[in-house]
């Protein structure tokens, strides 16, 4: 089957081997990233996504800020492959932050007291749209990278480091630049396991 929007998706997948030179201007990279959060579908239309992005020197002092936050974590003996792991995030051109502004979630409760309890849940939902919306554009650009989840223990750091509002809650981080390694084919369970289809 021939689609675009598929074809699309086909080309998102984890890169891990990152490196610093776009294919496409900064100033274009962050133009695209904005725009695929601002066309991501939302509950109510709630717009309840938001993006830090960093570039360049922002997005190593990221990866810094995740490796003083896990330091005290994990053992001395097995942080040298941790740190490894977030030298790889830090090689690439820059980093997204995804945040959801719990201010959006809470107005929506008082106003739509029915729906309350889901509306924590739906933002959930927007933010993973939102980055997959992102991951994809980046992809099609073709711009490698991956969904990482150091949340919440850099929360407090990059909070105070950017100035986040303090009704953002940190969902997810996506480390992003040149493809520096081939991407290797995504393994698929049965579909029997997955879809009932019935007409």
């Amino acid at each position: 089957m021939s689609n675009t929007a598929l074809n699309s998706f086909t080309k998102r997948r984890t890169q891990y081997s990152l490196g610093k030179q776009l294919p496409i201007s900064q100033a274009d990279a962050g133009a695209l990233i904005q725009e695929a959060i601002r066309q991501a579908p939302s509950a109510f239309n709630s717009q309840s996504s938001r993006a830090v992005i960093l570039f360049s020197a922002e997005s190593v002092k990221f990866w810094e800020l995740v490796k003083d936050a896990l330091r005290p974590m994990v053992p001395a003996e097995s942080f040298g492959a941790t740190e490894k792991k977030l030298d790889s995030f830090a090689a690439g051109a820059g980093t997204v932050l995804f945040y959801e502004d719990q201010d959006v979630v809470k107005g929506l409760q008082q106003q739509f007291a029915a729906y309350a309890d889901n509306f924590p849940i739906w933002s959930e939902h927007s933010t993973g749209i939102a980055q997959f919306a992102v991951w994809t554009a980046l992809a099609e650009a073709g711009i490698g990278a991956s969904l990482q989840h150091y949340n919440p223990v850099v929360d407090d750091a990059a909070q105070k480091e950017w100035d986040i509002p303090a009704s953002w809650k940190l969902r997810a981080q996506m480390p992003f630049g040149s493809n520096e390694a081939p991407i290797g084919d995504k393994p698929f369970m049965d579909d029997a396991q997955r879809f009932r289809v019935f007409a």
